[in-house]
């Protein structure tokens, strides 16, 4: 297999092109690349140290840069090394500019501004750290989303996620000995969402977590008899108390994420949710 060396440029922080980059080897098995990560590329003399890198590691060029002097510097030197370059938001923003009837601004790092949706953002991480693990309850009635399950149902990196993307996230763990505080079942402004796993997947987390931890993995935490029994009591909660469902056995964060971002829409548009409690998303 030949290796790839990927340049990624940007005159910002360079995640836009990370995410790109990493959606598209997603596509390919097996694949040996090697990434070369340039952020903040805004200055010839900039540009001109990297280039040294590239002409060292030829590959593929890919960058997002505004401004016309250095990415036409970029590619002119790429074509004197018969190198491809690809200019990742070209076709997207040409097209915006067709439909809204006037010119990209060409200003690096836009979507970076420090507005009120920067604010809230942030103020939604905080929440959500404070809220963490069914912490401070009297508070949830301000969340956006309350997530609930069993240990192990990825509801803290499923909130940070989330929080993320600005939405305040408080979640509870379902332990059989300890109900959760009533106030779970009368919230009126949250959605709340049931997390859930097969019983099987959800033991072979549980141990993986006591072996990092040194632990014995022989514990009633990962008993196979109280672990179902778990997963059934909160089960049956969420379908008495008609929250949406989403199983995230199969699911990465970011899938489990996005099914909870399509819920709550339906849920701030008056769409019903309550269906999704008897059967999992």
């Amino acid at each position: 297999m030949t290796r790839l060396h990927l340049h990624l440029l940007s005159d910002s922080t360079g995640e836009t092109l990370e995410m790109i980059a990493k959606a598209a080897l997603a596509q390919f098995d097996d694949a040996d690349v090697v990434r070369h990560f340039w952020p903040m590329v805004r200055s010839r003399q900039h540009l001109d140290r990297i280039m040294g890198e590239i002409t060292a590691n030829p590959g593929l060029v890919l960058f997002t840069l505004v401004n016309s002097e250095i990415r036409e510097r970029l590619e002119e030197r790429c074509r004197a090394l018969a190198l491809p370059t690809v200019p990742a938001l070209d076709a997207v923003t040409a097209k915006l500019e067709d439909m809204l009837g006037q010119e990209a601004k060409a200003r690096p790092g836009r979507q970076h501004i420090l507005d009120d949706a920067y604010f809230a953002r942030v103020d939604a991480i905080h929440f959500t750290i404070a809220h963490d693990d069914g912490v401070a309850w009297e508070d949830w009635e301000e969340a956006d989303i309350v997530l609930a399950g069993v240990s192990r149902t990825s509801k803290t990196p499923t909130s940070i996620y989330l929080a993320n993307r600005g939405y305040k996230v408080a979640n509870i763990p379902i332990v059989v000995e300890s109900p959760p505080p009533p106030a779970l079942f009368s919230l009126r402004r949250p959605l709340v969402v049931g997390l859930t796993t097969a019983p099987e997947r959800l033991i072979q987390v549980r141990r993986n977590r006591l072996l990092s931890l040194s632990q014995s993995p022989t514990t009633d935490y990962v008993d196979q008899e109280r672990v179902a029994k778990e997963v059934q009591v909160a089960r049956r909660m969420f379908g008495d108390n008609g929250w949406p469902v989403i199983d995230v056995t199969r699911r990465s964060i970011e899938e489990t994420a996005a099914a909870v971002i399509g819920l709550y829409q339906e849920y701030r548009a008056g769409g019903e949710t309550t269906d999704a409690g008897a059967k999992p998303i």
